[in-house]
């Protein structure tokens, strides 16, 4: 259980409108190939392996964060690293899942 929660974050969800609410960037950390099959309305897409050099410009928006991928693996991962490096990031899961999230 604790490796599903290192992977997939905690199981309390954040407050999704008041984050999206203060300007939320909906970051997608899938390939440019799976996100041209779908993704969310006004999300970036910026790959997991090109994400180092993205994130001092996303760090200088002070934005917060939501990140998305396929499963919720990739933007665990994405999350994480923003985190370390003291950004307010969110991993949303799966990119259908954060879509619903904008919708709702």
């Amino acid at each position: 259980m604790n490796l599903l929660k290192r992977v997939f974050g905690e199981s309390k969800q954040p407050e999704w409108s008041e984050i999206i609410g203060r300007g939320a960037q909906i970051i997608d950390v899938r390939t440019p190939a799976e996100y041209r099959g779908g993704h969310v309305k006004g999300s970036k897409n910026i790959p997991l392996s090109d994400l180092g050099g993205h994130l001092e410009k996303l760090k200088k928006a002070g934005k917060p964060i939501i990140t998305c991928c396929a499963s919720g693996q990739r933007s665990g991962v994405a999350q994480r690293k923003m985190e370390s490096l003291g950004m307010e990031a969110y991993n949303g899961g799966p990119w259908q899942r954060v879509a619903q999230i904008i919708q709702s």
